[in-house]
């Protein structure tokens, strides 16, 4: 999740204004920097890895001419965090500059065609494409304009992009285009902005136009032109005005990161579905030729890999043992070898003590291969392989989005040593890939149709002592996880655990009133779940029940019931049903006063053991 600021200004410089915009974008997150600005024909450019302040002191990011720039700050998915990554990119011949926040899916096609005709890239970013088909565009066709060029090369790309470009070919302009990732506009008396989110211009305009997907913009100092993509036709927007305070803009409107994180979970999943075909390829490769599996993790990524676990075991007869980071070197540290492989997922990468875990797994010569949502963390430095979630930044202390990001990957990491094994018939599988391409259009819909009910559910049960989540199969990991979020925010004590072991003591804590949560997917456990359901009610208990769209059986059982589209094979069912137990965690927070986005006693990474 990138950050993007453009301008182009009546009068004075640049630079300035993008450098303080991109510091308003710095709680999206980013790991370096740069500006570009245009000035008597030239281009300037001034980057680095680092903070924005860091590279500051050392380029002097305001020491630049020109009135017209472009400004980044960068979250790394292609290529780790080096100046050489930083954007922005140009072409072979320094003319064309871009900026880039999202994900091209065919870069790697792209690029090879480029090489073969002679152009030369020196990053290992999927954007380096971008200015290069410009380039070659205007190459084989003189006597386009830049906007046709452009739009030539946007009919190219495949994936997710929001663009932001400045050529000395007509160096009066900025060009911006938006395919999923967000672009905004902002105008005033003194000049024309585009950026990823509204907080970059708010002290300087509160007048905004909003960019749908397939738009491209052409920006001056004086005005703005809209044109669709698709066919160049002129599209007419008028400004809005944005009431929000600057806190209010950097959630984007939202209260709390914790429910816009939530909200933007769609997004995030069809970011992993774009997931670079050769990373998947070594890393399931690596997995096959695997005699032991260890997944290890903490927390919200231990439950990822709990579920991960089943998919592994049920799509590609793969064993795999999920284990507490903190408990891996005590359980496992003598026994790892040669022979073992280890799977590490961590949202930050710096997690202490999954890292102690890995570091001892190496030193025994075992395999390292990891996911995490940080490139150029500790962990990808020490693993053989790593995979980006390509979730973006999560500022919620309590995990939502980067859950869900690693579930999807692990699931696509299922699928393709399944296909590697040929342990599942191919119809089988083109269906699960179908139904995993349709979990963010599914997500949205959760969201969009079940906060209300959620609301009243947690206004209902906010002075509750205590919560029972159980499930069975892997959905006992997705009432762990909702377990966890209502305990990390809302400070109610909760267990958790497979709903067959509920007659082995626990049921002994059911009285009348107590609230149970069962996690209910239409799967192989359901008619088993179903007389679960019915003990915990015999004896009083409250049933909260995550359900399948329609399902009669328990919803008859029921005293509050969620619902969740229809047709979610249950392998894939962590992803879509945890969103409903992550917004009840939200919701009964607020309930009970709570601020979700900073729960007592925790921290986002946990760098101490």
């Amino acid at each position: 999740m990138c950050g993007i600021f453009g301008c182009a200004l009546k009068e004075g410089k640049a630079a300035p204004l993008i450098h303080s915009s991109l510091k308003r974008l710095e709680y999206r997150g980013y790991d370096s920097v740069g500006i570009a600005t245009i000035s008597d024909g030239k281009i300037f450019v001034k980057k680095d890895s680092g903070k924005i302040d860091e590279v500051d002191k050392i380029v002097n990011l305001d020491d630049m001419p020109g009135s017209i720039g472009i400004g980044h700050t960068r979250w790394a998915t292609h290529g780790a965090p080096l100046k050489v990554n930083s954007h922005p990119h140009a072409d072979c011949t320094g003319e064309i500059v871009v900026v880039h926040n999202g994900i091209i899916e065919n870069f790697m096609e792209l690029k090879n065609e480029l090489q073969n005709l002679d152009h030369t890239f020196v990053s290992k970013t999927d954007t380096e494409v971008i200015p290069h088909l410009i380039e070659q565009v205007l190459k084989e066709n003189p006597n386009l304009t830049l906007v046709d060029a452009v739009i030539a090369t946007l009919k190219r790309l495949e994936g997710s992009y929001a663009l932001a470009i400045i050529s000395t070919k007509e160096p009066d302009k900025i060009i911006c285009a938006r395919n999923e990732s967000p672009l905004v506009l902002g105008i005033n008396r003194k000049g024309v902005f585009c950026a990823s989110d509204i907080p970059a211009f708010l002290p300087v305009t509160n007048k905004a136009v909003m960019i749908n997907n397939g738009e491209l913009v052409i920006l001056t100092a004086q005005d703005y032109e809209i044109r669709k993509i698709q066919d160049s036709s002129l599209v007419t927007r008028e400004p809005i005005t944005i009431e929000w305070t600057a806190e209010m803009a950097v959630k984007q409107g939202y209260p709390h990161f914790m429910i816009k994180e939530i909200h933007e979970q769609p997004e995030t999943l069809r970011n992993t579905l774009r997931m670079q075909e050769h990373y998947l390829e070594l890393m399931s490769t690596f997995l096959d030729r695997a005699n032991e599996v260890f997944l290890v993790a903490c927390g919200t990524s231990y439950h990822a890999c709990l579920a991960a676990s089943y998919m592994f075991s049920k799509l590609a007869f793969l064993p795999t043992y999920p284990v507490y980071a903190s408990e891996f070197i005590e359980q496992h540290g003598k026994s790892v070898s040669i022979d073992s492989t280890i799977l590490a997922v961590s949202q930050s990468g710096e997690t202490a003590d999954t890292i102690a875990a890995v570091t001892c797994a190496q030193q025994r010569a075992a395999t390292i291969l990891s996911l995490t949502n940080v490139i150029g963390s500790s962990l990808t430095r020490i693993s053989r392989v790593y995979i980006g979630t390509q979730a973006g930044p999560e500022i919620g202390v309590a995990a939502t989005k980067t859950f869900t990001s690693q579930l999807s990957v692990m699931a696509q990491l299922a699928l393709r040593l399944a296909k590697k094994r040929g342990k599942v018939s191919q119809d089988e599988i083109d269906s699960l890939e179908a139904n995993l391409e349709k979990l963010p259009e599914i997500a949205d819909t959760i969201v969009k149709t079940q906060e209300e009910k959620v609301k009243k559910i947690a206004k209902k049960y906010k002075d509750s002592k205590v919560f029972f989540f159980l499930g069975r199969g892997i959905s006992t990991a997705t009432a762990f996880e909702g377990r966890l979020k209502l305990m990390e925010i809302a400070y109610i004590p909760s267990i958790a655990f497979p709903a067959g072991e509920s007659k082995h003591g626990p049921i002994s804590l059911v009285e009348d009133g107590f609230p149970v949560v069962f996690v209910c997917p239409k799967d192989d456990c359901h008619k088993t779940l179903v007389g679960n359901i019915m003990e915990m009610k015999a004896r009083g208990a409250q049933i909260i029940a995550i359900i399948e769209e329609g399902d009669m059986d328990i919803k008859s059982l029921a005293d509050e019931f969620i619902e969740v589209p229809k047709g979610i094979p249950g392998v894939l069912s962590p992803i879509p049903y945890v969103l409903p137990l992550q917004l009840l965690a939200y919701y009964v927070a607020l309930e009970k006063g709570f601020n979700p986005d900073m729960p007592r006693n925790l921290a986002k990474c946990v760098t101490v053991k």
